[in-house]
């Protein structure tokens, strides 16, 4: 039971570093995505924004 539970996809060393590769470049997109909403964000609202009370 354990033998079939421990075989499976077996990725080579060049899968492993593109797979890591694709993963780093979604994750910099992701944080470009958030930086551009938020200073989108800031811009719309104004710079009083900070300003204000809370």
């Amino acid at each position: 039971m354990m033998a079939e539970e421990e075989q499976g996809i077996r990725l080579t060393t060049e899968q492993q570093k593109k797979r890591r590769s694709r993963s780093i470049a979604i994750a910099i997109v992701l944080l470009a995505l958030v930086v551009l909403f938020y200073v989108v964000t800031i811009v719309k609202l104004g710079p009083s924004i900070m300003d204000r009370a809370l």
